[in-house]
């Protein structure tokens, strides 16, 4: 039944395809957006949606072959026929609900003259503002960076805070509980706008002659540590209480103990977590203008506002989705990794 369901919505899939993308050819003139989606639309989409049909009549084929073995008394092969139709059904379903969202978006494109692709998507816009943008994204890069070598510290030193064991560490446990809670509690463009424009008033000796990017830096390394301090703490009490006790045996004090036996096994576990986190501090660098830094997102602020098109903003869009998503997917692989490495350890 699924397989049939499958072939059905295939077959409407192509035929839609065709019959829009003809519909869209021939109502408009060469050159113009419409007629280009609609090109596109007759080739590329009717082809893809050819393949998924070609993957549905496998599926419906493979159902059909798995009832004549069932009715041979093939159980076995008859189970294994019937899964595989099953999997590529559902791959129909998949492939062709992309393709329908991929259309979906190409159409928003053409909705009331192309205002969309006019609006966020003007290519000369776009070139034109793209050397200024990509140059001041490298002060977001640099922000983002320096940010990140303090978050490592200072929240190492804030999650050892936490842990300090004893009636005696109770002072410090209790001051870096209230640093992190209140540093997660609060957004970070507040912590930026506070640190921003609050330290210069302040006349402090070093820092209240800083840049506003060094502001900036100070802002999201006290907001970022917080989070990173968390991260660490999980990661220190997910070691084995019996680590502990046997190196405290041997003669090790707290502090050694925490150097040469636990951080060692912790770190190892926090990086993904902590990698997850540092994707979020980069993003947030674009919060940094609102001290009249001049990132990325502010130069392009000044572009769009010259020609009331925001053009330029997805340029500064696009630029962090380039440095993020592989950084995300370096994230999944070391998280795999680690699963692996813990279900071969487990076997062994």
């Amino acid at each position: 039944m699924l397989a049939v369901i499958a072939a059905v919505f295939a077959l409407a899939l192509l035929l839609f395809m065709a019959a829009l993308g003809s519909s869209a050819m021939n109502g408009s003139e060469a050159g113009t957006t419409p007629h280009t989606i609609g090109l596109l639309l007759s080739t590329g989409g009717v082809l893809v949606s050819a393949v998924v049909l070609w993957i549905a009549v496998r599926a419906l084929r493979g159902s059909l072959r798995a009832s004549r073995e069932a009715r041979l008394g093939k159980v076995l092969d008859a189970r294994a026929t019937a899964a595989a139709s099953v999997q590529d059904a559902l791959l129909t379903l998949g492939l062709g609900l992309t393709v329908l969202l991929i259309l979906l978006g190409a159409l928003m494109l053409t909705v009331n003259d192309g205002i969309i692709q006019k609006t966020f998507l003007r290519w000369d816009l776009m070139a034109e503002s793209a050397k200024d943008v990509v140059a001041a994204f490298g002060l977001n890069v640099w922000i983002a960076v320096m940010a990140e070598v303090l978050v490592l510290v200072l929240g190492l030193l804030l999650a050892v805070a936490r842990l300090v064991p004893g009636r005696a560490g109770r002072p410090v446990r209790a001051l870096a509980i209230a640093y992190i809670d209140g540093m997660r509690a609060v957004p970070a463009i507040i912590i930026i706008y506070l640190i921003g424009f609050g330290l210069p008033l302040l006349n402090l000796p070093l820092l209240s002659g800083l840049s506003p990017e060094w502001f900036a830096i100070i802002a999201l390394t006290l907001t970022y540590s917080a989070y990173a301090a968390e991260i660490y703490r999980a990661g220190i009490e997910v070691i084995h209480p019996s680590q502990w006790s046997a190196s405290r045996s041997l003669g090790f004090s707290y502090a050694k103990t925490l150097r040469f036996v636990i951080l060692p096994q912790a770190v190892r576990g926090v990086i993904p977590p902590l990698l997850s986190a540092f994707i979020a501090l980069q993003k947030d660098t674009s919060l940094v203008n609102i001290i009249g830094t001049m990132d990325a997102f502010n130069q392009a602020k000044f572009y769009s506002s010259a020609s009331f098109n925001l053009s330029s903003v997805t340029v500064v869009a696009v630029l962090f989705i380039i440095i993020t998503i592989p950084q995300t997917r370096f994230v999944d692989w070391m998280l795999a990794r680690g699963m692996s490495r813990r279900g071969r350890a487990g076997g062994k």
